[in-house]
């Protein structure tokens, strides 16, 4: 009996330890929807179809640098109790509060147009609705936000869960037929000039990089970590802290095989052959079905669409909520915050589908990635700079190797995108 009773007793330490991370799983997954949005969806479509599998070692950097940011996010509310927002407004004056949140709030909208283009798209191809109208319809998901709201944050984390594990689910079922070049793939994680001295390709590196590190991720997961209980000591805070990295780390791998995985089947089905120019997500839907030989394989990826954009949606408007109070102190319900956001976003998108007709779309659809890696500095800088510092942060300050990688990962995306600004005027 003595024997076995140390062991027991570690089997029931690790059986509870495995139940307090399960306690923590959940905020990872509402973070990882908006790394698998439609945007990422227009620029992984336009990069495998014009540079076959050369970008993925991009998606891979964006996705790494993805998982630091959002533990220096995790690392500030354990360590402060505050929000990136609210240590934005205590840290700095008044001017430079106002002007990170008026760049938060551009960076939402950007990102809110993303999903309601990817939304009509999809609604389109699954039911022959023109855009003009589908982008309308869009406007009616704040009912369905408010309704998940009443359920509670576990409710709508296991909703989103699901929606993930669908949208992964279709990119892989399309992926078995497309049969990929397993050689071609590996290779592409190997990073190369070509990125600076091909025409376009920087265009569209930089549309991966804000597709996939978006700046209203840092504000919503920096909030959203503190609706755990954390404990008191910093034994059980440190724990908290590292089962909520091991969540959001789990559920960016989810969205980094969703974005590699939707290059990879461009790359196989349209550069493979030949069609190097597919950057219209209707059109991609349309030759699929042709390419791969089976009707289902259109039908998931309209479905997987509109599931992408659905659920980014969700974790807009509590993004812009979490942005709104934390820089303004100013409090609204969830549905003035949606409207005003979708409203904002769907003015541009009813001009450009109104006036040049629905082709332009996707350059639109693009372009708003753009803009959100033009924003990424503005997040990224002030969260390296505040996890770093040891008078606010205390115990848990960022080491000094991860504050390093950290202002590496901003140059790079501060880089990028002034590069960008230098390269189209």
């Amino acid at each position: 009996m003595r024997t076995g009773e140390p062991t027991q007793a570690r089997e029931a330490s690790r059986l509870g330890a495995f139940r307090r991370f399960l306690a923590f799983v959940g905020p990872g997954f509402l973070v990882s929807v908006g790394y698998m949005d439609p945007g990422n969806w227009a620029t992984d479509l336009e990069g495998g179809s014009r540079f076959g599998y050369s970008l993925l070692w991009v998606i891979l950097l964006s996705n790494l640098m993805a998982i630091l940011f959002q533990h220096l996010c995790v690392r500030l509310n354990v360590a402060t109790g505050l929000d990136l927002a609210q240590a934005c407004r205590e840290r700095y004056s008044i001017g430079v509060t106002k002007f990170l949140w008026v760049s938060a709030q551009i960076g939402i909208v950007a990102m809110d147009l993303a999903e309601l283009l990817g939304s009509a798209i999809a609604l389109q191809i699954l039911f022959h609705i023109p855009l003009l109208f589908g982008a309308m319809i869009t406007a009616l998901d704040v009912l369905v936000l408010l309704a998940l709201n009443r359920l509670g944050y576990r409710w709508l984390e296991s909703l989103v869960a699901v929606l993930v594990l669908t949208i992964a689910s279709c990119v892989g079922v399309e992926l078995l037929l497309a049969q990929p070049s397993v050689a071609a793939l590996l290779h592409g994680f190997i990073p190369s000039t070509d990125v600076i001295t091909r025409p376009g390709m920087l265009f569209v590196a930089l549309g991966i990089i804000g597709a996939t590190v978006m700046p209203h991720n840092l504000y919503l997961h920096s909030s959203i970590v503190g609706t755990r209980a954390q404990g008191s000591t910093e034994a059980e805070r440190r724990e908290a802290m590292r089962f909520a990295t091991y969540d959001s780390t789990i559920a960016l791998t989810f969205a980094f095989f969703v974005n590699a995985g939707l290059l990879v089947l461009s790359a196989a089905v349209f550069h493979k052959t030949g069609q190097v120019a597919v950057t219209d997500i209707r059109e991609a839907h349309r030759l699929l079905d042709g390419a791969l030989g089976s009707t289902i394989a259109g039908t998931l990826f309209a479905l997987a669409l509109l599931a992408s954009g659905q659920n980014a949606t969700i974790t807009g408007t509590m993004a812009g909520q979490i942005v709104l109070e934390g820089f303004l102190k100013i409090k609204s319900t969830g549905w003035v915050v949606r409207a005003a956001t979708r409203i904002a976003a769907l003015v541009p998108a009813l001009l450009v589908i109104g006036l040049t007709g629905e082709g332009k779309v996707e350059s639109l659809l693009v372009w708003s990635q753009v803009i959100l890696s033009l924003q990424l500095g503005f997040a990224c800088w002030p969260l390296v700079r505040i996890t770093a510092d040891a008078g606010r942060m205390g115990a848990f300050v960022a080491p000094r190797w991860l504050s390093l990688l950290g202002w590496f990962a901003t140059a790079v995306v501060v880089g990028a995108s002034l590069w960008f600004v230098v390269s189209a005027f």
